[in-house]
């Protein structure tokens, strides 16, 4: 994500701050929105509120009541963060579309590793982050991405079961009392639905098997008006679409297996300048089995298998048409993977992990922060780096691979 400004950059920067001050009103807001995007920006290996304030200040006797402001800021002003990351997308998502149509919508979660028990909603869970149960919190996202440019637009706190139900250690994590459990799905529900109402161009919905296992997160992507392309785990049960008739109910390994070797090609999905990312597919239409009930709608599923002699890696349900390619069904699920380098650069660039506080509101502020600041840095290089500048890159997707 490294990007230096020019001259004319940094006019650019100050008009953005401006749009955010518009959005946040008062100027203590934006004068203190400002200082903390500032050191979020910079070049700190710590990118909390006192880091942040010490080398803004530089007057250790000043230090304190630089530090107080930020808290304040983050911690407890009440400026909302659904205004300031929406006025954050739309400037970032204006200059991608000049040069290329959104492609995907991924939802994903990533974990922010704690210490304790009073941080909100942390406790130990699973995290894909560190790829282990391990003392975490836990944050939902949506990521909108074109061919080659990803902009995170959304993120939200997951609250355990066990949380939701100690009302009293909620209120001490100034946790709102209307914000209860919802499962990882409902989130990435949530935020489909309010990227939706904001307008935000459609894309293919991409998710791992904690959304595409859920037939409910399933139906409410479709009626939002998107395809998707979601994982599912084996067990999946379908029925394989044969010119009008179907086959038995069978789960999506048994499907794996039927289909035999000669089903299988080998296709690439990214080219780089070190090597080509492939592996073997196979695509087939199903009709999937829900509570003993078929669902009339018949989708794509597609199946991961690098290695014939072992199981399948992967089990996707698209709703992409009938007459898309085998290739073409690869490179759009693919994309899903290039969240894990969004993280890495919102973690290690702009401390998306950094905070350090203990309150609902404290989390939600830094996370808005840092969704502005990467919004205008996308932006940015959206402008600077035409597709086809990024194309020698090793993470650019195979242009044309129909």
């Amino acid at each position: 994500m490294s990007y230096t400004l020019d001259s004319d950059g940094e006019q650019r920067l100050e008009g953005y701050f401006d749009q955010m001050g518009r959005v946040l009103g008062r100027k203590d807001r934006r004068e203190a929105f400002a200082l903390y995007a500032t050191g979020l920006f910079g070049d700190g290996e710590r990118k909390s509120v006192e880091p942040i304030a010490a080398a803004a200040c530089g007057d250790p006797e000043r230090c304190r009541a630089f530090t107080e402001r930020l808290l304040h800021f983050v911690g407890e002003s009440d400026w909302d963060d659904r205004s300031v990351r929406l006025c954050a997308s739309r400037y970032a998502i204006a200059e991608m579309v000049k040069r290329e149509p959104v492609q995907a919508w991924i939802f994903d979660d990533t974990g922010f590793i704690k210490q304790g028990d009073r941080s909100p909603g942390v406790q130990r869970q699973y995290t894909g982050s560190a790829g282990k149960t391990t003392n975490c919190q836990i944050g939902v996202s949506l990521t909108v991405a074109t061919r080659t440019v990803e902009l995170p637009v959304d993120m939200d706190l997951y609250l355990p079961e066990s949380w939701a139900a100690d009302r009293g250690r909620c209120r001490t994590a100034h946790i709102p009392d209307e914000v209860d459990y919802r499962p990882k799905w409902c989130i990435a529900l949530d935020l489909a639905e309010r990227a939706v109402a904001a307008g935000y161009p459609l894309g293919l919905a991409l998710g791992d098997s904690a959304f595409g296992d859920v037939g409910d997160f399933r139906d409410g992507i479709h009626a939002l008006g998107l395809d998707y392309a979601l994982d599912v785990k084996m067990h999946t049960r379908v029925q394989i679409a044969c010119d009008g008739s179907m086959t038995n109910t069978m789960s999506v390994a048994d499907v794996a297996d039927v289909l035999g070797a000669q089903a299988y090609r080998k296709t690439t999905w990214r080219e780089g300048t070190r090597k080509s990312l492939h592996s073997r597919f196979a695509a087939e239409r199903v009709h999937v089995v829900r509570k003993s009930r078929i669902e009339t709608q018949e989708l794509w599923l597609v199946i991961e298998r690098p290695d014939p002699l072992q199981p399948p890696t992967h089990y996707v349900l698209s709703t992409l048409p009938k007459s898309t390619t085998r290739k073409q069904l690869v490179r759009r699920i693919k994309q899903r993977w290039r969240i894990e380098r969004t993280y890495e650069d919102m973690k290690g660039e702009f401390g998306l992990d950094h905070f350090e506080g203990r309150s609902y509101r404290g989390w939600q502020h830094h996370v808005s922060v840092v969704l502005a600041c990467y919004a205008f840095v996308v932006a940015e290089r959206s402008r600077a780096f035409p597709p086809e500048a990024r194309g020698t890159q090793d993470h650019h997707p195979v242009a044309n691979a129909a």
